[in-house]
């Protein structure tokens, strides 16, 4: 754990790690104020051109301002899967799980999963973790290499950057099932916020409402939509949901064409100024 005044630091990170320093204060300079989210929002490329470097190596063990106290408070970083199992509580058989989880005879495991069940057999020291993505199946004692992992996931697919669930300024949304020729997502719009004016070249969409009221643009066209109510968009459609009331909207999306990507999306106008 460090203590510094922040002076301190960057002066020391400016002596000896001079391009991290630079390029840091380079993207805050030019970093945007997002007033709607009160977040400080940092350009990609800016981010990017930061060298990756811990603090350790960066300046800990170069500096001669360093002064080390030894505590004993119990401590941990809780920086691996099997950190992690070392700090929750386990069953009769030494086991750490969540509820969806079936055991035959095995012993010292970490299992985890939010989606669906997991049954085990006659195995031990062993991690687990099913994240709705993927599923990571490790030895106990290994995996830290879990970065080994990250980085060919990097190579061989999105995962890193879209997930079945996504995170944006107007609220989130989860893949049901994607499916070549259709996806099914449910939605959830956070009340006084909306979706970006848009169209796809690729896809048809149908949003059916389960939760609340939502205020639908299709061309020229306006519409309130309440629950068990559902409006359709052709291909290429200029259209935008809006959340005008108080609780939030949450509606099923069936996407249905030949690509149903990510960024098959044309943003017209946009509350949170994306692209």
């Amino acid at each position: 754990m460090f203590m510094f005044k922040a002076k301190v630091f960057l002066e020391e990170l400016k002596k000896y790690s001079p391009e991290i320093c630079e390029n840091s204060l380079k993207a805050v300079e030019r970093a945007k104020y997002d007033t709607d989210m009160a977040t400080l929002r940092v350009l990609h490329e800016d981010m990017v051109n930061i060298p990756e470097d811990s603090i350790d190596y960066a300046v800990m063990e170069k500096s001669s301002k360093v002064k080390v106290v030894p505590s004993d408070i119990n401590w941990s970083d809780v920086g691996s899967f099997d950190a992690l199992y070392e700090e929750l509580p386990k069953d009769e058989d030494g086991n750490t799980k969540n509820d969806k989880y079936y055991n035959i005879d095995s012993k010292n495991n970490l299992i985890y999963s939010k989606q669906r069940y997991i049954a085990t057999v006659d195995i031990e020291d062993t991690i687990i973790v099913d994240t709705g993505d993927v599923i990571l199946i490790s030895k106990k004692g290994s995996s830290q290499k879990v970065k080994e992992i990250v980085k060919q996931v990097k190579k061989d697919t999105e995962l890193h950057n879209i997930h079945l669930t996504g995170y944006r300024p107007w609220g989130t949304y989860t893949v049901l099932q994607d499916t070549p020729g259709y996806k099914i997502k449910r939605i959830e719009v956070k009340p006084g916020k909306r979706l970006s004016l848009q169209k796809h070249y690729h896809r048809n969409e149908h949003w059916i409402v389960v939760s609340g009221t939502a205020t639908v643009t299709v061309g020229d066209k306006t519409e309130l939509v309440r629950p068990n109510e559902s409006t359709y968009i052709k291909m290429g459609e200029l259209h935008r949901l809006s959340n005008e009331g108080k609780i939030p909207v949450i509606l099923i999306e069936a996407q249905v064409g030949e690509y149903t990507g990510e960024d098959d999306i044309v943003r017209i106008s946009d509350d949170f100024k994306r692209i």
